[in-house]
Parts: structure tokens; sequence; C-alpha cells
């Protein structure tokens, strides 16, 4: 069931990352270079509120110092490459390995 969910959230972390890039194609094509967009602009435009809340949140009850060298990097990575390996590392989760014994092996 878990296994599911994990797919489920990598399946919606993919069209996401999908999404992004073909936003930032379009805006590359239309200026004639290359656009990347990055998640904190992206965050900023869905909802500048809840990037102010995550910060202060992860400011005063997690860890401090871990805003500014971790969270201000992930936030500076275009958002279909944050998206995508969000993607992949869910979906690594969520994956049901094949069983080892052959196909016409005697269960």
């Amino acid at each position: 069931m878990i296994r599911s969910l994990f797919r489920l959230l990598a399946y919606i972390a993919l069209s996401l990352a999908i999404i992004a890039a073909v936003l930032d194609a379009a805006r590359s094509v239309g200026a004639s270079h290359l656009i990347m967009t990055s998640l904190q602009d992206s965050w900023q435009s869905v909802s500048a509120s809840s990037l102010a809340l995550a910060e202060a949140s992860i400011k005063t009850h997690i860890y401090p110092i871990l805003w500014d060298p971790m969270m201000l990097w992930v936030l500076e990575t275009p958002t279909f490459v944050v998206f995508a390996l969000l993607a992949f590392v869910l979906y690594a989760l969520g994956y049901r390995r094949q069983n080892r014994v052959g196909r016409f092996a005697a269960r």
C-alpha cells in the first residue's frame, strides 16, 4: 500500500517536472536564450507566504544553519531538476522488485 503511494507521488512529481521543463522551454524560445526558472522563483509565484513560512519554521524549529547552505542551494536549482530528482527518489522507494525465480521455474 505504501509503495503505491510512493509511486503515485513519483508520477505527480514527474508530471510537475515535465510541466516546468515545457514552461522553461517555451520561455527560452520566446527570449531566444536559455531560461531556467529556479525553484524559489516558481514557489514565490505560486505562494509567497508559504515560502516565508517554510523559511521561518526551518530556521526556528529544525536547524537554523540548514536554511543557509542547504535550502538556498536547493531553491536556486531549476524547478524541473528538483522535481525530476524527487520523482526518481520516490519511485525508487516505491519500486517493487521482480521475483528472482525464473519464469518457468516451479514455485
